[in-house]
Order: C-alpha cells, then sequence, then structure tokens
C-alpha cells in the first residue's frame, strides 16, 4: 500500500513543476495506465508533412483533443512546436504508445509555452545526475510522467542530494518508488523526518528509518502516519521502539489490517511483536488464532 490513505483517486499527489511552486505530483497517477516494455522502431519525423497530415498525426497520438469545447485548431508554428517535443522524446527511445500515455498524464509537455530545452534538460539530469540508462530513465518516465515537467536545478536535483543523504539508493532504478521519488520537492521529503522527530527519533533515526522505509515519503501526515502512530501508542499500548524495528508498519491499512488483528489477539489475550502480527496472510494469521 503505497497511497492508499493518502488520497481517494486523487487527494495523493507529489509533484514537481516546471517553476518553484507546491504542486505535488502523484503517487499513483499514472501506475495504472499501460505502457510497452520496450520501444518501438523509431517512427518517421513529420515536419515536411502536410499541416492536415501533422494534425491527424497528433490527434492520433492524444496529443491534440478536438472534443474538448474550448478546442482551436493550432497553427502550423504550434503544429511545429508540438512535432519537435514528439520527435526529441522518440529520440530518446519512446514510442508513440508511450508519448500518447504521457501525453494523456500530462498533456502540458506538448503545450506552446513548454520548451524542448526543458525537456532535454531532464534527459540530461538522469544521464548525468543520476546515471540512468536510457531504459532506465524511460521506465522512471513512464512510471511519472510529471518529471518532465520538473524544473532541474530547482527540484530534481536538490532531491537527489537529499535522498543521497539520507543514503537512499540505487535511485536510477526504473520504480514507481523511485521515479515519484526524484519528482518530490526536498520540503516535502523534510516533513516526513519531522514528522519522526516529533514522535521521539532523533535525526540519525528518522533519517536510518526513512532509509529502510523510503515509502514513507509518499504517505499523509494527516490521514495516514498519525492515526496509525496513535493507535500503535494509545490502543495497542506499544513503544516507537518497534516501529524502528519494524518501520513497514506504517504500510498496513489501519482499517483493514492493523486494528482487526489487534483486536482479534487482544480477545484472546495473545501478545507478539507488530512484524509477526501484521506480515502473515489472512489464513495464516485467523487459523493460528482462532
Amino acid at each position: 500500500m503505497w497511497l492508499k490513505n493518502q488520497r481517494q483517486g486523487k487527494e495523493a499527489m507529489f509533484l514537481c513543476s516546471s517553476i518553484p511552486t507546491k504542486k505535488i505530483c502523484s503517487f499513483i497517477s499514472a501506475t495504472n495506465i499501460p505502457f510497452s516494455s520496450s520501444p518501438n522502431p523509431p517512427f518517421l519525423l513529420r515536419f515536411r508533412t502536410s499541416h492536415r497530415e501533422n494534425l491527424r498525426y497528433l490527434k492520433s497520438l492524444g496529443i491534440i483533443k478536438p472534443g474538448n469545447k474550448t478546442y482551436k485548431s493550432p497553427s502550423a508554428e504550434s503544429l511545429s512546436h508540438i512535432l519537435s517535443i514528439v520527435n526529441l522524446l522518440n529520440s530518446q527511445g519512446f514510442s508513440e504508445a508511450d508519448i500518447s500515455r504521457i501525453a494523456l498524464v500530462c498533456d502540458q509537455v506538448f503545450s506552446p509555452e513548454f520548451s524542448p530545452a526543458h525537456v532535454e534538460s531532464v534527459f540530461e539530469f538522469f544521464k548525468f545526475d543520476l546515471a540512468a540508462t536510457p531504459e532506465e530513465t524511460r521506465g522512471l518516465i513512464l512510471r511519472c510522467p510529471q518529471i518532465l515537467e520538473s524544473n532541474v536545478p530547482f527540484c530534481l536535483r536538490p532531491t537527489l542530494i537529499y535522498l543521497k543523504e539520507l543514503d537512499i539508493g540505487n535511485l536510477n532504478l526504473s520504480t514507481t518508488l523511485n521515479a515519484h521519488l526524484l519528482n518530490t520537492r526536498v520540503d516535502k521529503l523534510e516533513e516526513k523526518i519531522r514528522f519522526l522527530q516529533g514522535i521521539g527519533f532523533s535525526y540519525e533515526e528518522s533519517a536510518k528509518f526513512c532509509a529502510r522505509f523510503p515509502a514513507i515519503f509518499g504517505y499523509s501526515i494527516e490521514h495516514n502516519l498519525w492515526p496509525k502512530y496513535v493507535y500503535l501508542v494509545e490502543e495497542m499500548r506499544r513503544d516507537i521502539q518497534e516501529l524502528k524495528m519494524f518501520p513497514q508498519y506504517f504500510a498496513f491499512s489501519l482499517r483493514n489490517r492493523i486494528v482487526p488483528r489487534h483486536l482479534h489477539l487482544k480477545e484472546r489475550n495473545v501478545t507478539m511483536p507488530l512484524k509477526r502480527m501484521l506480515l502473515w496472510s489472512d489464513q495464516r494469521f485467523y487459523a493460528k488464532w482462532k
């Protein structure tokens, strides 16, 4: 459960915009849209085709949406600008299906105000700062397309430095967690460190906790972390030392996993470590403690 309690559909967002604003990009916004496992062969550049053909082509990719009530047929200059972005993505190994996926999730990348140079800076960040391979880069972007809108000096680079300071490694691997971590502003990361310090952890313990369980950066303090902490110490009468040993406690549903199992054991006067209590499957757990 990466962000189940963070938002119901659209609440949980972690986004670094192309300028230093406080937008948050959703950790799950694009993960349910399938994408191809490898890029298709390069498709032809279309700058020399007619305006009508270019328009038809960009409609087929879902970049231009004529069904919109505010739709206005773009000029030849606008089409050329969009095609420059499309071909830049294709040159980096993205297939037409990949580009359609990106357009569905964050069409701002193809707007006239968005510079191809900005997209190029993101690819340079992946190559030189993150040391990601082209395939890893493609995988990370497809798992969080909003990262293409992120500002490298204000968001991506400071975030990478901060995550490395926390000893979180292998960020180049193309996982959904890594993609959204990289696209999270440092101030949002620091909120989780402050939360852990607020419940009794030292800074060093908080940093170690996050390194062991980086998924914590995707959870809401108000709707996820705090209620689970309160239930742990007030209802379960457990010490935060158990959290230090088992940080994955925060990954389990309070309503569907933690509370039912705690009450089930309490009725039977049984105590056990959090790890054993939560990791067992329902079948094994309830068969053991009938």
